[in-house]
């Protein structure tokens, strides 16, 4: 018989009670520096973003905290998603022109 593996999920969003969505932390699950480094800077990149960090818990952990905080009305979860839209956009260039034809 097989067992179930219990999963943990890879992204959990942390909101302030009391706060809008414009100020949010992501937890990201297995994920180190050079994740969180990429995608702070594609993040960064949005006129719209007032700061956006993130720290990792502790070196014997692979999770990190990643926080985002707008200007204006804009969510939160709208520069992250596009952040990581981005990412993998430059990730599929970067992969196209170092493949071997």
């Amino acid at each position: 018989m097989a067992e179930e593996v219990e999963r943990k999920p890879v992204l959990e969003m942390v909101q302030a009670d009391g706060t809008d969505g414009n100020c949010v932390t992501f937890v990201l699950h297995d994920e180190d520096h050079t994740f969180g480094n990429s995608l702070r800077y594609m993040i960064m990149k949005n006129s719209e973003v007032e700061f956006c960090g993130y720290s990792i818990t502790h070196p014997s952990e692979s999770k990190i905290n990643f926080r985002i905080q707008t200007r204006g009305g804009i969510l939160a979860i709208e520069p992250f998603r596009k952040g990581l839209t981005e990412l993998v956009d430059v990730c599929q260039h970067v992969l196209s022109k170092f493949e071997v034809r």
